[in-house]
């Protein structure tokens, strides 16, 4: 099970760098066309473009401190020690789908099992918390049972 856990912490990992690296790619894009622009006799167009430039600096750090904090979510979660209730870090297998609270990072496949990387402060993560095997609960007009925590 440990090795399942491990599988899905290197893909949520993969996910978040990658996640990172291009907010950081297109921050650094947003800067070099900002710099790069010029003034022209049109003043009024070029404090709208310059505005607009001004935005998707400011959305694309956003993005990048918005990957760094799930990275350091993430990287609090590594070997998680194992509970019998579900908590940040555990697999969480039910008869709906299997869950894995770490970062939102959707669907994962691990060889033929899919596996859905979720957030503990998402709405279904927030169910699952303190769940422990045999538990029930209701979502989205579904009954979930709670199979086995890892």
């Amino acid at each position: 099970m440990q090795e399942i856990k491990s599988s899905l912490y290197q893909l949520c990992l993969d996910f978040i760098n990658e996640r990172i690296q291009t907010a950081e790619t297109a921050l650094q894009q947003a800067r070099e066309a900002s710099n790069d622009d010029t003034k022209s006799s049109a003043g009024d167009k070029y404090e709208t473009s310059r505005e607009m430039m001004q935005q998707d600096i400011d959305r694309n750090k956003r993005l990048l401190i918005d990957a760094e904090e799930n990275h350091k979510v993430l990287s609090s979660l590594k070997d998680a020690p194992f509970s019998e209730e579900a908590r940040n870090g555990s697999l969480v297998y039910t008869n709906q789908g299997n869950f894995y609270l770490s970062i939102s990072a959707g669907q994962l496949h691990l060889g033929k099992e899919t596996v859905f990387a979720i957030s503990a402060v998402s709405p279904i993560g927030k169910l699952l918390l303190g769940k422990q095997k045999g538990s029930e609960f209701d979502f989205n007009g579904k009954k979930y049972q709670i199979k086995e925590v890892a």
